[in-house]
């Protein structure tokens, strides 16, 4: 029982993790229609651009974090102006196949500056185990758990209560109507994106302080974002919340039974199955928009 209840709670901290990374994920897709392929990459890049404030500048933790979240905002900014904004009016399929290739440019950055080898990465929380309900917990779980808890509640609280928040959902609702009312569509695209930068950044900072070090193969962490949204709803925060608890939870399940018989991987693998199990019996997810077209 006890080590049920420990792969429940790690699936639970790494799921929430990836809700973060999801949220980023729906945000961009409810406001400009577009799968953001490249979500992988903005992970990865915000945990090395962290890495690199604190390793090679000596900046302290706090600053270097606030810093990174800094320099995400400004890149999702720069990217949705320089290379998003330019396709406006195109086929959406053309747009998905630019996020590919920016992805590809992100990781082929990443790759030229710092190698391929896994860098140790600064300690944000510290490893040491807690007990909590008789279980030992790493005080990073808890960490992680907490800020991507903190960050849910401040997003709902923008999303509901902030101007720029409402004019979000009401472009996302119906970008025709949200423009007849003044809402500047290309500012919303902008923030979208800035936002999901940023979320990716936290999302690669955690998973770093976590696994103690980064290295290419965040990017894959950054691919079970895709799992999580089809489960969750391509167009729901709330079900990018569940839809990541969830899949954490699960992975973590099966990798801790099923590992032992089929000699690994089962854990990697296991999203993927959630994926294709969803897309066969509700496509649109637990929380999706059910489009209907009548012929």
């Amino acid at each position: 029982m006890d080590f049920f209840l420990q792969l429940v709670v790690n699936g639970i901290v790494v799921g929430s993790i990836y809700a973060l990374v999801a949220l980023g994920f729906v945000l961009i897709y409810k406001a400009s229609g577009i799968l953001n392929l490249a979500q992988g990459e903005f992970l990865m890049v915000g945990a090395y651009i962290f890495f690199a404030i604190v390793d090679q500048f000596h900046v302290p933790l706090l600053p270097a974090f606030f810093l990174t979240l800094l320099f995400s905002f400004i890149l999702g900014l720069l990217i949705e102006r320089w290379v998003l904004r330019p396709l406006i009016g195109e086929p959406v399929i053309s747009v998905i196949m630019v996020t590919l290739g920016l992805a590809s440019v992100l990781r082929a950055l990443v790759q030229a500056f710092y190698g391929t080898d896994t860098r140790p990465f600064p300690e944000f929380f510290s490893q040491k185990p807690v007990n909590l309900l008789g279980i030992p917990v790493a005080t990073s779980y808890i960490g992680s758990f907490i800020c991507v808890s903190l960050l849910v509640v401040l997003f709902s609280i923008f999303f509901k209560y902030t101007k720029t928040g409402i004019a979000m959902r009401a472009t996302a609702s119906d970008q025709q109507a949200a423009m007849s009312m003044g809402i500047s569509i290309k500012r919303i695209f902008a923030i979208s994106w800035s936002i999901a930068a940023v979320v990716s950044a936290i999302g690669g900072i955690l998973l770093g302080n976590i696994r103690g070090g980064i290295d290419g193969s965040l990017v894959f962490l950054g691919l079970k974002v895709i799992p999580v949204v089809i489960l969750g709803g391509l167009d729901s925060i709330l079900g990018a919340i569940l839809g990541g608890l969830l899949i954490g939870v699960f992975e973590n399940l099966a990798g801790g039974y099923l590992d032992p018989f089929f000699g690994g991987g089962v854990k990697e693998v296991a999203p993927f199955v959630i994926l294709v199990l969803i897309l066969m019996i509700k496509p649109y997810g637990l929380f999706g928009t059910e489009e209907i077209e009548r012929v």
